[in-house]
Order: C-alpha cells, then structure tokens, then sequence
C-alpha cells in the first residue's frame, strides 16, 4: 500500500511509521488527518478528550526528530488512549463523574513509554465506569460531540454494543479513527471489544506493562495493552510498552523490554494448540462457533495440530471473579472521598455526611454494585468464606492451565459465547453481562498473556473473534501465531460501511 491509493486511515501502523520515516508525509499532517477523522465520526462516541494544541505540539517535535534522523520506533504515529490512563495534557475521568474535571500532574508510565518511542497522543477514548462494564454503557462522561453521557457504538451496526471496558478504544481503532490505541484488561476488556469490534488486541502477561499511572480497578488482575487492526501492528505497540517499572510498580516484573516483532513469520509447524472442551459447550452461539472452527482449520493448513484438553474450572472463573474483583474495587475506590481530588458533595453537615454524598453522586450504578459486593465479602465473618476460598479457587485455575501447557504451546476458542448484543439488551439484567465473561475470566485470574484475533463475521454481519491465551511470557508467539492467520486470512482488513 501506498499513499497515492490508499488513504492515510486504512494505513497499518507498520505502513504508517514506513511513510513517516520516508518523509512521505509529515507527522503533523498525521495528526491533523486524523483529528479531522474524529471531530467527523462523533456520532460513534469514541473520544471523551481531545486537545488540538498538545497533539500537535508533539507532532511537530516528532516532525523535528524526524529531519534530524533520531526517530523512535513509532516516531510521529498518532495513538489514542483509553481514559484510565492519566495524562498530564489531557483531562482524566475514568469514565466516572466522580473524576469530571480532573487533570493529572504526570503521565502514566505506558503513556510516558509510547511517547518516549515518538508517538503522539490524539485524545482520550471512553470506557465503562472505572472500567467495570462488559458493553461500554456505564461511562458517566459525554463522549466529543455530545451534550451528556452516551453509550459507544459498535461501527458494524450502531445498534449494537462495541464491547467493554475498552469499548472507546476497539471503535476509535476499528472505525479507523486513530491507527491503534491503548486499553486495560481486567478480565477481558481488551480481548471482548478487540472481537466485538473486529480488530487485534493483546492482553500481556499480568506485570509485563506497568499499572503506574492507571486508575485502579482491581490490582491484581488489572494490565495493560495495545489495540490494533493487526498482530504485526500490536506487536510494534506492546515492545514499547512493556518493560520494568519497579520504583513505581510493585507488581511490575524484573524483565527486560523485548522485540515482539522478532519471531512474526516463523513458521507454525508441529505447533500444538490446545482446544478446551469447556470452550465449546452449549453456551456457544452457532455462528460463533462456526467462525471460530474455521479459524482453526486455517492452523491446520499451516501446520499446527489441535490437541483436545480441558480447563475443568472454567465454570468457577465467573464466580471466584465476580468475588475477588469486586473485593480488590471496594478497596481501591475508598479513596475517592472528595477529600483530595475528584467530585465534592456540595451540601453537607459534616465529614462522614460529605463522604455518603460525595460517593452517591459520584460513582455510577455498577461501581456501586461492585464496592458493595467487595465490601460484603471482606468484611468479618464472610472474608473466611467467600474471598479466602475463591483466592485457593483461582489457584487451582492457573494450575489447571500450567497442566493443559504440558500438551498444548498455545490454547485457542471463543472470546465471547456470542457476537455484540443490543445496546441496552441487558440493562435489567447485569449478571448476563457476567456470565458472557466466562472465556475471557480464566486467562485474567492466572495472569496469562491472551488476545484476540479477527476470526470473520457472525449472525448480522457482526464479528467474531478469535481468543488465543499463552503460557506465562509467550506473547511473542501468540502474535506470531495470530500474524499466521491473518496472512491466510483477510478479515482484520475488512472494516465497517461508511467508515
């Protein structure tokens, strides 16, 4: 592809860094192309943040690092970031009222290390609530363009949900309104979006990409990511993002950044996928699961052999979540006080007054559901009970997964059971956005490295994608073998109509 037939928007970030390193166009042109994009496509509801003067400030640096020959990896790429990320020059909610009006003093470390590779920041792209949300309808903040709070829209069809918590980010990539953008996965907010949506996304191994600067949902689940059209561009992502932080991120692990882009083409040979039978029970869509045999009948062709396993706990990945998430949220969340920062009640009598006032308004109706949910399990009595036995649960989850790894290199199935619902097809009933989770679930409590890949379409024309989870650190195969794929297949270059 090239600039004279294709237009700059269905350019691959690989391409993209090629024509801005050629000085085929300049970055500033860059920018300004897509923030033209943004401002025509509001209807979607992706971006909640933008700042023309910051975005092309940085461009012209880049433009600048260009001339000179010092260009980074992603020297004058235009990224957008899911708003759980703080940032210094752009506001930061975390989709919540409780955050309106916040403007953080420093940079998240993802945000910092994508910078440092030369990309430049667009806006910021709505989530669910503190990213708790499985559709993307819990955001608080009006999306650019609009005058309250509105859900995101699914590109394919505008009825249909994008995905959450990520939700911002897998329309603003699949909508081709920003070449690739960051999101968070807690227990599949990459991956659902990613296939909702029709575009590539990876969840990498819990510690790999540090959690400073990310607004907390539940720590020891929450991680970072890329979100792209395709395996070779989130690999360009993820080798800059990743990397130690360990002055700042407790949970950050002691491993070196790395190339994920270093194995992409190696070939797929002898490699084993596993295919868990928990995966494909009654729960799965047909159409679902059509797409997704079909997609392993591609890594037959290619010479991988699919080995039956099972993952016996899959099941319990729900409950042992809807447990510990929740715990970790009720906990995290006590800081918003409207003490320090964030929505202040404006009429009190006193200090605790302040506090149930301050959070009555602030926090959304999941949050809430949530915090107390995790404030009833910690609490005397129940702690025993509920959160201690579902922490030997998730143990005995990853443990199933170690031994599935001693007959498989890789596990494959279904991100979701079906393809994106209606918008508000479950608002009366949120525990059905709960159990949709039950693919994605397990891979989150072990800490394992998963993505999704763009499998085809469903009922609808809606699409479906791919989950492929790793052993711990494999990231570079998952991408080498979701790059396979997408070479043999075209579906993470089909896109949306009107777009």
């Amino acid at each position: 592809m090239t600039l004279s037939t294709t237009p700059l928007h269905d350019l691959s970030l690989a391409a993209l860094v090629s024509a801005l390193r050629q000085r085929d166009i300049s970055a500033t042109e860059t920018a300004q192309y897509f923030l033209a994009r943004a401002h025509r496509h509001t209807d979607l509801g992706a971006y909640v943040a933008l700042n023309e003067t910051a975005t092309l400030a940085q461009a012209a640096a880049a433009d600048a690092r260009l001339a000179a020959g010092s260009a980074g990896t992603l020297e004058g790429v235009p990224l957008a970031h899911k708003d759980i990320f703080v940032t210094r020059d752009f506001p930061t909610t975390a989709g919540s009222r409780m955050l309106l009006g916040y403007q953080s003093p420093f940079d998240a470390t993802v945000v910092t290390q994508l910078a440092a590779a030369g990309a430049v920041t667009l806006g910021k792209l709505n989530c669910d609530e503190f990213a708790m949300g499985s559709a993307n309808e819990n955001s608080a903040v009006a999306p650019i363009g609009f005058d309250a709070p509105a859900p995101v829209r699914n590109p394919w069809n505008r009825d249909h949900v994008p995905g959450g918590s990520s939700g911002g980010s897998a329309v603003a990539v699949a909508a081709r309104l920003v070449p690739a953008a960051t999101g968070t996965d807690t227990g599949g907010s990459i991956r659902q979006p990613a296939s909702f949506c029709g575009i590539t996304g990876i969840k990498p191994t819990y510690g790999r990409a540090s959690r400073y600067g990310m607004v907390a949902f539940a720590s020891s689940l929450d991680q970072a990511g890329p979100m792209a059209r395709s395996a070779e561009d989130c690999a360009l992502l993820l080798s800059a993002m990743c990397g130690p932080d360990l002055d700042r991120d407790s949970t950050s692990l002691d491993m070196p950044a790395e190339d994920f882009s270093r194995s992409l083409n190696d070939s797929l040979d002898g490699l084993r996928i596993g295919i868990p039978q928990e995966f494909f029970g009654d729960g799965l869509a047909p159409d679902v699961r059509a797409a997704v045999d079909a997609a392993l009948s591609e890594y037959e062709k290619l010479g991988a052999k699919l080995v039956p396993i099972s993952l016996p706990r899959t099941e319990l990945s729900i409950p042992v979540y809807y447990i510990i998430a929740p715990a970790e949220a009720s906990s995290n969340l006590s800081r918003f006080d409207g003490v320090k920062f964030g929505h202040r009640a404006h009429n009190f009598t006193d200090l605790e007054d302040m506090y149930k006032k301050t959070r009555a308004e602030g926090f959304g109706p999941e949050v809430k559901r949530r915090i107390m949910t995790g404030a009833y399990v910690l609490s005397h009595g129940y702690y025993d009970a509920y959160y201690l036995q579902a922490q030997k649960i998730r143990r005995m989850i990853a443990d199933d997964f170690q031994r599935a790894f001693q007959d498989c290199d890789l596990i494959a199935g279904p991100v979701a059971p079906s393809v994106a619902r209606q918008l508000g097809e479950n608002a009366s009933d949120p525990l059905s956005d709960y159990l949709a989770d039950i693919y994605t679930l397990p891979a989150s409590l072990a800490g394992l490295p998963g993505m999704s890949v763009p499998a085809g379409f469903g009922d609808g024309g809606m699409p479906v994608g791919l989950q492929l989870i790793g052993n711990y650190f494999q990231e570079a195969r998952l991408l080498n073998a979701a790059h396979r794929l997408q070479q043999a297949t075209d579906f993470h270059l089909q896109k949306p109509q009107g777009i």
